[in-house]
């Protein structure tokens, strides 16, 4: 049967993937901290086929050897697992540099040695968006970098790792014999598989919740890319599947700023404590995903993707009026 490893097989987005995998009667090995840890990653045992095509690995990406057992026997890897800071970053080379950056590296090493065929990397929209020299009113495209300098002056380590790692996956890709597929999606929303909270699911709850805003009432009216996380898991696995894929892909059908996204949650979903005061912040963000569209890519309306996705909070208990917050998110 197909085979092929997930890495950072519990995580929000790797969830997703590792379901869709399943479904589409892949064998899947999945790399996680630590397989027992039940909180973390007991709901992949849950999935559906899960008791007899799934095998979770105790593997770090900073751990080239567990690595290679991991990818042993597969056809394909989808490297997924990196770092989302959740607030502040108090040490950006150990929280978030290393693990994208050598962690990359590590991947495709261990790729090459077990013999893989081809590798799709998760990167990040904001391997993107920090490019000053880019014009305003001019959509971004697969030919936009962030500019790493000017990323490392604003301290952005994310985009700072998420570029670097980026950039070197795709040129390790020329250099060996190693098909290297790269992905950038944008501001991830949906449902929830992980009984842990992610970062952006965090932020979306913000909304409906004050205990989740710094400001108060007052949120900042910033223009936003959006994608569903399950449309992006489609795109991963088009993009392993489909022979023809190369280089890197922006994956964002979406743009909306946080007043028109905020209004249509509360015409939905009416009765939460929605911000009221919205600061102007100027820019714009234009991303084209027609490279990954012209590929064959589709996707759900964004309606769809907030009445599931709020619909996903409320039977997990989240905007429960006075339960707190896991975190705090400064935006």
């Amino acid at each position: 049967m197909k085979r092929v490893c997930v890495t950072g097989a519990g995580g929000y987005i790797a969830s997703w993937v590792v379901k869709l995998l399943l479904s589409k009667g892949y064998m899947v090995h999945g790399t996680v901290r630590d397989p027992c840890d039940e909180k973390k990653n007991g709901h992949l045992k849950k999935l559906e086929n899960a008791e007899e095509r799934l095998k979770l690995f105790k593997a770090d990406v900073l751990e080239y050897e567990n690595l290679c057992a991991a990818f042993a026997g597969c056809i394909g890897v989808l490297h997924v697992a990196s770092p989302v800071p959740g607030g502040p970053v108090s040490n950006p080379q150990v929280e978030l540099l290393d693990p994208a950056i050598l962690g990359t590296k590590n991947v495709l090493n261990a790729c090459l040695n077990a013999k893989v065929e081809k590798v799709v990397v998760v990167s990040s929209a904001s391997a993107l968006l920090g490019n000053p020299k880019w014009p305003t009113d001019l959509e971004m495209d697969e030919s936009c970098w962030t500019d790493i300098e000017y990323a490392k002056s604003i301290e952005h380590w994310y985009a700072m790792s998420k570029t670097v790692a980026e950039v070197e996956a795709l040129e390790y890709g020329k250099r060996d014999d190693l098909s290297v597929v790269t992905i950038c999606p944008s501001f991830v929303i949906g449902p929830m598989l992980q009984s842990t909270i992610n970062a952006t699911s965090l932020i979306l709850l913000s909304y409906m919740k004050e205990e989740g805003r710094t400001g108060g009432d007052t949120i900042e009216n910033a223009e936003r890319p959006y994608v569903d996380v399950r449309d992006l898991s489609e795109a991963i696995l088009l993009l392993y599947e489909n022979p023809e894929s190369n280089g890197r892909y922006i994956c964002s059908p979406y743009s909306l700023r946080t007043r028109d996204f905020v209004a249509m949650m509360e015409n939905m979903f009416p009765g939460h404590t929605y911000p009221k005061i919205f600061t102007e912040k100027s820019g714009r963000t234009l991303l084209s995903s027609k490279k990954l569209v012209n590929l064959g890519w589709s996707y759900r309306p964004l309606e769809e993707t907030i009445v599931d996705t709020v619909n996903n909070y409320e039977e997990l208990g989240f905007l429960e009026k006075g339960k707190p917050y896991p975190a705090t998110i400064k935006f």
